[in-house]
């Protein structure tokens, strides 16, 4: 995944910045925010936001960058010590759902709108795609799944992913987020389990 970053290293106020701005946009959105706004919310002038993009647009796109990249991160950690299949799928869902959830529905609205933060998004959605097809692999090569076609459950899981992050499965079925990747965690490892 490429980065959007300055030609040299982020300052410690640059960083505490992005960090900053990641949970502004996280909670409200980012389509009716103007940079004056963002500038006086984080207290920090234009120019030091300009500094980190040149642009509301790219600093969006990076700051939506950062928070995939971040989540991505936190969810490998969360089972790279765990050795069994079926905990380390449920895990992989589970630490999904844990990783979204700062992500408010006018967020995942506005990069939906917003058509590089949606490639953003979809890129994300296919890497978790592929990570969960790995994880039901090695379960199918370790015998503990059954022998399925990896490719088509993570599709399938795939799928509901996306429709829990849009709300659609929330409006469909009254279940949280978390309450949803963990019911998909559950249903896919009994379809997979011997």
């Amino acid at each position: 995944m490429i980065s959007i970053r300055p030609s040299g290293a982020l300052t410690r106020r640059q960083s505490q910045l992005e960090t900053a701005l990641v949970r502004v946009v996280l909670a409200e959105g980012f389509a009716h925010l103007t940079v004056d706004e963002l500038a006086e919310r984080l207290g920090c002038s234009k120019r030091t936001l300009y500094a980190l993009a040149p642009s509301k647009e790219q600093l969006v796109t990076r700051t939506v960058r950062l928070f995939f990249r971040e989540a991505a991160e936190q969810v490998e950690d969360s089972i790279r010590r765990t050795r069994s299949p079926a905990r380390r799928l449920t895990g992989y869902l589970e630490a999904v759902a844990e990783a979204l959830a700062p992500a408010s529905r006018a967020f995942l609205a506005d990069v939906a709108a917003f058509a590089p933060a949606a490639e953003i998004y979809e890129l994300n959605t296919q890497l978790a795609t592929e990570r969960v097809r790995e994880l039901i692999s090695e379960g199918i090569a370790s015998r503990a799944f059954r022998d399925v076609p990896a490719l088509f459950v993570a599709e399938v899981v795939a799928s509901t992913m996306r429709r829990i992050g849009t709300g659609e499965l929330q409006r469909a079925t009254g279940l949280s987020d978390a309450e949803a990747y963990s019911q998909l965690a559950e249903v896919a490892v009994a379809a997979l389990r011997r």
